[in-house]
């Protein structure tokens, strides 16, 4: 798993080497280019392939006359020579229409002084970025972007509400002021040479033109089959590109649910030799899906191992885990993404997943938006679809005034820091089907700066490739080309999904209903956790932040709150992940 940084101004080797350090753990070999005012890195894992030589890819740097390109990640079927070349043909806003992969991409014209930066369009590659000293300082973790000197770390207050009600903060803005994440299918642009000139975004990917390009017509047999079997024949393309030239056997994270199981099954069906699945729990005791994670491996005949993860051996590395995130994310999964790469990067050197089939294809939160849309009433449409799809994720959205402090809750406008992010999507032009704007909101969003994100840095602490084909640019494309009916019909999500499929898979993995990974944080926390989570929710702690309240914090360690079971879990893995990562980045703490 590579990683690109650098920065603008004049070389400083010691910002160089801090940077370079910061990244070390994606891989062990380093490469530098400086053209006038711009220092470009990249830390590389030597990985195994056949000859020739990858062609699909990246992780090098070239350069033609004045023109030059960085590439970190992988370019479909081409190389990156290539790449500079088309670009320098025909523009990059032009090539970049037709290139896929999963990459950061840096091009630098030396004449003009023009920099832009490039995250592919699906955001499985990410980059983030800040203004610090008359530089641009960009890397591929937020992490190494706060190494350069004196970069400030000031908390953005409203990150903070956003974080307690998705789990993650949405958007390019981060956690810290003056630090940014690039968007999925932007680039960013600044004239090196303009004293006082700050980057620019660009958008060159819409996700909302593909809705007109349909995959059929009308809604008949005939047109529900052929856009079926172009649903699997892009899938079987996006496995394609991803195994091409590899010269070791591929790992699976096999979950028993449709989207890792449908994966399994493409790659096992494509790749000539051996494949290893792996499936998590976290103990026989709690509710699991090993049962179907199982059945799919013995259809398959894939090498199967079932890992399980307990917090008496997670917790001496949960510190490390937060600090490789960079931002915090309150989403308990993560914790078995962090501990399942660790065991897997041990016997593979990439792993395939279903992140994407959620975002793409269905999702959760569609179902009670869409009887939202049909049965809802109220002036002010959008605020009121955003206020509901914000309370579908069941954090702390409903309880903001009560968990903050009355002072820091003075710094926070739900409006305008909440809803304001949803109704742009809800109030466009295009989708124009209502569901298509969901899946425009949860690819944008939870896709791009949650899932995409998390993933990536969570297997490449471990240095181990993640690879998502069913968060392909291509897959995006088909999924907002797809009919609404074949992605959620009758109260039945992703339809197309299951009808490609179902002469593949085991019968139980088609016909039953979404469950998720169900991390068991509300029995942690009364048990494993209950005294971890109130050393680090100490009063003491919490008063001094000033950011919660206290009272209510007492009252979730203590499940002393009227409300369903099962919230208290999350809400306090949503606290404690919090405030390590506070600790770390804000007050310097090592754990």
């Amino acid at each position: 798993m590579s990683a690109i940084f650098g920065f603008t101004g004049s070389p400083d080797h010691k910002l160089q080497d801090a940077l370079n350090r910061s990244l070390a753990h994606r891989g062990g070999d380093s490469c530098f280019a400086s053209v006038e005012n711009l220092t470009v890195g990249l830390r590389r894992r030597i990985v195994t392939t056949q000859h020739p030589p990858i062609a699909q890819a990246g992780d090098s740097h070239v350069a033609r006359g004045a023109l030059s390109l960085t590439v970190a990640g992988r370019i479909s079927g081409v190389s990156p020579e290539q790449t500079l070349i088309e670009i320098q043909r025909r523009g990059l806003d032009t090539a970049l229409a037709t290139i896929r992969g999963a990459f950061i991409l840096l091009w630098y014209d030396a004449e003009s002084g023009i920099l832009r930066i490039v995250r592919d369009p699906a955001g499985e590659r990410s980059v983030y970025y800040g203004w610090h000293a008359g530089r641009l300082i960009f890397a591929s973790e937020p992490a190494a972007v706060r190494q350069a000197p004196g970069f400030p770390r000031r908390l953005r207050a409203a990150a903070v509400g956003q974080y307690l009600s998705f789990s993650f903060v949405p958007g390019y803005e981060t956690m810290l002021e003056d630090l940014f994440e690039l968007p999925a299918g932007h680039y960013l642009e600044l004239n090196t040479r303009e004293r006082g000139a700050r980057p620019t975004l660009v958008r060159y990917f819409r996700l909302e033109d593909f809705e007109h390009h349909a995959i059929t017509g009308e809604r008949t047999p005939d047109a529900d089959a052929a856009a079926i079997q172009a649903f699997r024949a892009n899938l079987e393309q996006c496995v394609a590109e991803r195994l091409e030239h590899r010269a070791t056997d591929p790992g699976i994270f096999l979950s028993g649910g449709l989207d890792s199981s449908l994966v399994a099954a493409t790659v096992r069906r494509m790749h000539a030799g051996p494949v290893r699945t792996y499936a998590l729990h976290f103990g026989r005791k709690y509710p699991n899906e090993l049962s179907y994670a199982r059945s799919v491996a013995d259809r398959i005949g894939s090498v199967h191992r079932e890992i399980e993860i307990r917090p008496r051996a997670f917790l001496r590395r949960l510190w490390d885990m937060v600090g490789r995130l960079g931002e915090p994310i309150g989403d308990p999964v993560t914790i078995g993404n962090f501990e399942l790469a660790r065991e897997v990067s041990r016997e593979v050197e990439y792993v395939f997943n279903g992140e994407g089939g959620d975002p793409c294809f269905g999702g959760p939160k569609n179902i009670p938006m869409m009887l939202s849309h049909w049965y809802g009433t109220g002036a002010a449409e959008a605020r009121r679809r955003a206020r509901t799809y914000l309370g579908t994720y069941q954090r702390c959205y409903e309880e903001l005034p009560g968990i903050l402090s009355p002072e820091f809750a003075r710094n926070f406008d739900p409006a305008a820091h909440l809803e304001d992010l949803l109704v742009p999507f809800f109030d466009a032009e295009r989708p124009t089907s209502f569901l298509k704007k969901l899946l425009a909101i949860n690819i944008r969003l939870k896709g791009a700066h949650l899932i995409l994100p998390k993933v990536e840095r969570m297997t490449g602490a471990w240095g181990l490739e993640s690879l998502a084909p069913l968060f392909d640019r291509r897959m995006i494309e088909t999924a907002m080309a797809l009919p609404s009916h074949l992605i959620l019909d009758r109260g039945v999500e992703k339809i197309a999904l299951k009808r490609a499929f179902a002469a593949e898979l085991p019968p139980e993995i088609i016909e039953r209903p979404k469950s998720g990974m169900r991390v068991p944080v509300y029995f942690w926390f009364r048990g494993e956790l209950k005294s971890y989570a109130r050393k680090i929710l100490h009063p003491r702690e919490i008063r001094r932040a000033g950011i919660f309240n206290e009272h209510r914090v007492k009252q979730l360690l203590q499940y002393d709150i009227e409300e369903g079971a099962g919230r208290f879990g999350i809400r306090l893995w949503i606290l404690l992940t919090f405030e390590i990562w506070r600790r770390i980045v804000i007050e310097g703490e090592r754990g």
